[in-house]
């Protein structure tokens, strides 16, 4: 049997997208929501920013952040959806990528409108185990990390860092019951399971972009605004959407102008003094 050459339309996907990403010459610091909505709060906090939208419900953004040119798109739900975006933004030359995200917390003192950043996340999205063997860790860059700590704490915005779980479904996958009431074997145990080991909250993409920026060179970081508190009961957006979406943009921010001064991204591992400099 004759194989598809790589590179051909077949094994690159959806070239529409591509193309109208190329149109807007997207930067090299990029946020990643799920909501192609949030793309619009991401942009009506920047200056000079520019919207598009692209094939099959995707959102972009480009503009200007405290003189720093970011961009955003949406990834829409999932891993299997994340790891198309990250694909063709990485194939574009995106070298930082952070989720801005939403998740249900796991633990009752954590209210909504509160930030979660996590740097690792459990694996339980089914995608990144067509890349790496279960035990490959799904961890941020601890640059991604203490950007957006620091931008959280700078911007006076309550947040926790730690493990997250990333599954791979919004029902069953994160313990809650499905039509008819449904409960499989994994939903009656996983919240108390994940509980018990620290885990601070559900989500469903951030373990797919740790481990695909891991397994190939890039950085990336994950915050998540709650609006779900899953031992209280409580859903509400409480404002968290958008004190995620400016702790993301900060956060590029910083890393822009670390980079800076370590001549450019990757030229040298980061440390103090690089940060001390950009002050």
């Amino acid at each position: 049997m004759k194989m598809t050459a790589t590179g051909s339309p077949a094994t690159m996907g959806d070239q529409r997208r591509i193309q109208q990403l190329r149109e807007i010459d997207l930067p090299a610091y990029m946020l990643l929501p799920g909501d192609p909505d949030r793309v619009d709060i991401m942009a009506s906090q920047w200056q000079d920013a520019t919207v598009v939208t692209l094939p099959r419900a995707y959102k972009a953004a480009v503009g200007i952040y405290r003189g720093v040119r970011i961009g955003a798109m949406s990834t829409a739900i999932g891993a299997p959806s994340l790891e198309n975006v990250f694909t063709d933004l990485a194939r574009l030359g995106v070298h930082t990528f952070i989720r801005v995200g939403t998740c249900g917390t796991l633990h009752a003192d954590i209210e909504t409108g509160s930030l979660i950043i996590n740097d690792a996340s459990v694996r339980l999205d089914g995608t990144t185990h067509f890349y790496a063997r279960p035990e490959f860790p799904a961890t941020a860059s601890h640059e991604a990390t203490l950007a957006l700590s620091d931008s959280a704490a700078a911007l006076g915005h309550p947040f926790w860092i730690g493990t997250g779980c990333t599954a791979g479904s919004f029902l069953t996958g994160q313990g809650r019951p499905a039509l008819n009431g449904f409960m499989s074997k994994h939903s009656e145990t996983v919240l108390e399971e994940m509980a018990s080991l620290g885990v601070l909250n559900f989500e469903m993409e951030a373990a797919s972009l740790l481990t695909f920026a891991r397994i190939f060179g890039f950085r990336a970081g994950v915050v998540c605004s709650v609006i779900a508190n899953r031992r209280t009961g409580v859903w509400a957006e409480s404002g968290g959407v958008a004190k995620a979406c400016m702790t993301g943009a900060e956060a590029l921010v910083r890393l822009s102008q670390w980079d800076e001064q370590r001549g450019g991204h990757g030229k040298a591992p980061l440390v103090a003094a690089h940060i001390a400099a950009s002050a």
